[in-house]
């Protein structure tokens, strides 16, 4: 048995094919999912991508493992709570990873007997690059039970795909320098934009059209998904494709301008909390299974666990593969064989980032209560109407204050009971820290010789370039 699983990082369930997206961003990603299952309704309980991750190699929410905050040098991960490489390597698998959240947090690395750092000089990654130290790896284990994690960026800022995939997405003859097109001023003068300048803006150019990076995160999937379909034609040739259980997920989306969030992962809004989630495993898996009930990434850990215990493998000490107490994260088996239909009745949201939020998604309703704002304006408390109102415009907290009220208290429950007694490590972040992605703009504009609060007075482009390069040129 070999066990690949593959997260997809910023990459938004609504622009691939599976999810009803009309460009042709997805194919093979696509055909993965017709080959297989897909979960139409799969939440990342936590964002953004360490908090996530460590949720999915762990089976358990933030509030569980107290890893709530991403880049924080508050939180740490005990060595003693269960984690998924290390448990199949305790097994008998032959563990490796591409990736390079070690840098990051130690904890991405542990379980591995080969770790194979994908990180560069250049925060973005290729999905080339991740081929091309996976490949190998795959071949030359080709006969061993194994478990590979791959971490692939693509689809995350800066957008930058070859020329050649661009024009697919975005409409021919119109240009994303015109002087006459405004609709990049909300980005540019937006108060995360010091924090943004560099990866966002500059490596891109001076591009006025904001249809124009839509076109390239769109382009960058497109991409992506060359990449993966390279990665699958792999497994084919090596005959092993048919004994691999494939399980790929996003471990956030990504907002296009909505709720004034510019190329971004924040907000507990579906555009970032709405991810794709798809497994195929031949003979094992039904091909063309769609599970509309809501899932968690939490859910991955206990459902691998339980598809090695499915198995007679010579080699492979299943007993040791036990499902972990405390996990928050339910076996997705009764889905996939149909006679379930998602692991929750509603999924609980939080972020603590560039903003500090909680939130509960139910089938027709969210909640969301904000306890820091960061660069941006939020009302307190937002109500929406998803039936009604899929794009979270329209907020019904003050009209509708009962049934805000109910999913408050609702939310309030379940936090307690996570806790159950203990300090809220988002709140002991907000009190001894502050928001991490804040205090990294506040030296990014104390370096321009401005203040957090001058700037969110008067947050222009040019102000701020001004004050950097007068600094720069002394």
């Amino acid at each position: 048995m070999k066990i690949i699983l593959i997260s997809l990082d910023t990459l938004r369930a609504s622009r691939l094919g599976g999810y009803g997206y009309a460009k042709p961003t997805s194919p093979h990603l696509d055909r993965i999912a017709g080959q297989g299952v897909l979960f139409e309704r799969a939440y990342a309980a936590d964002i953004p991508t360490e908090v996530a991750h460590t949720g999915v190699f762990t089976g358990k929410i933030g509030l569980t493992t107290g890893v709530v905050s991403h880049g924080s040098e508050l939180t740490q991960l005990p060595k003693s709570v269960p984690w998924l490489p290390t448990l199949l390597r305790s097994a008998g698998f032959t563990t490796s990873a591409v990736d390079n959240l070690y840098q990051l947090k130690e904890w991405f690395a542990r379980g591995y007997n080969t770790y194979m750092n994908s990180v560069g000089g250049n925060r973005w990654i290729d999905g080339r690059t991740v081929n091309e130290l996976a490949m190998p790896w795959i071949e030359q284990h080709k006969d061993a039970s194994f478990f590979l994690f791959l971490h692939y960026w693509d689809a995350h800022t800066p957008y930058l795909p070859p020329a050649s995939y661009i024009p697919a997405f975005y409409e021919p003859g119109r240009d994303p320098y015109d002087p006459a097109n405004d609709s990049m001023e909300a980005a540019y003068n937006h108060p995360a934009y010091p924090f943004f300048k560099h990866h966002h803006y500059d490596l891109v150019g001076p591009v006025t059209d904001s249809a124009y990076y839509d076109a390239l995160y769109d382009a960058e999937i497109r991409y992506l998904d060359d990449r993966l379909q390279e990665l699958d034609a792999h497994l084919e040739k090596l005959g092993i494709q048919e004994e691999t259980l494939l399980v790929l997920f996003g471990d956030h989306g990504e907002s296009l301008t909505e709720h004034d969030i510019y190329w971004d992962h924040c907000g507990l809004y579906e555009p970032t909390v709405h991810v794709p989630m798809m497994m195929r495993w031949p003979g094992r898996i039904p091909a063309g299974r769609r599970v509309s009930g809501f899932v968690q990434q939490v859910d991955m850990m206990p459902t691998i666990l339980e598809a090695v215990r499915r198995e007679a493998m010579p080699g492979i000490d299943a007993a040791k593969l036990a499902e972990p107490a405390g996990m928050d994260g339910r076996s997705l088996w009764p889905s996939i064989d149909g006679t379930a239909d998602g692991t929750h009745d509603c999924v609980y949201l939080s972020e603590c980032a560039w903003q500090a939020a909680r939130g509960i998604r139910t089938d027709r309703y969210k909640f969301i209560r904000t306890y820091d704002s960061g660069p941006f304006t939020r009302p307190p408390t937002e109500l929406y109407d998803l039936d009604a109102d899929p794009g979270e415009t329209v907020n019904l907290a003050q009209t509708e204050p009962e049934l805000a009220d109910r999913l408050e208290r609702q939310l309030d429950a379940w936090v307690a009971s996570k806790l159950n007694g203990r300090e809220d490590p988002k709140e002991r972040q907000l009190r001894e820290a502050g928001l991490p992605f804040r205090k990294r703009i506040e030296q990014i504009l104390a370096s321009a010789g401005m203040t957090w609060d001058d700037w969110c007075r008067d947050p222009r482009r040019e102000r701020f370039d001004s004050a950097a390069g007068s600094l720069q040129r002394s």
